[in-house]
């Protein structure tokens, strides 16, 4: 018998300057390889985290009120963006996508290398439109 996962909607902070915009949220206890950042054509932003470190053997759970993984988040953004040209960083158990501005939204799958001990990142061009 399968167990079912129960994916978590995750909480956000998005903010902007005249050139970025950038979003920032929570995802404790994950590999960079876990995380998938997506831009959509329809000017989406949508973050998943894959589940992990399911409990094994556990006898008795007493309150499971979260879990590493299983997350989940999709957001309007209010601005078009080059999700080409996009940064992701994942540092602490925050992944931070920063986007440039656009005239026109470029949508992109952005996955994360491993740069160090559970950090990750991707690169597009420090959030910044190329010149």
């Amino acid at each position: 018998m399968q167990e079912s996962v129960k994916v978590q909607n995750i909480p956000v902070k998005m903010y902007r300057t005249a050139e970025r915009l950038t979003v920032a949220a929570p995802m404790p206890g994950l590999l960079p390889e876990d995380i998938v950042v997506e831009v959509t054509s329809g000017n989406h932003l949508l973050l998943r985290g894959e589940l992990r470190g399911v409990l094994k053997d556990i006898k008795e759970l007493l309150v499971d009120e979260w879990s590493v993984g299983g997350y989940y988040r999709e957001l309007a953004l209010p601005d078009r963006v080059n999700a080409e040209h996009a940064n992701v960083t994942y540092r602490n158990g925050v992944v931070v996508v920063a986007l440039p501005i656009s005239e026109r939204t470029i949508p992109a799958i952005l996955t994360l290398k491993t740069v160090g001990l559970d950090h990750g990142e991707y690169a597009g061009n420090a959030g910044h439109a190329q010149i």
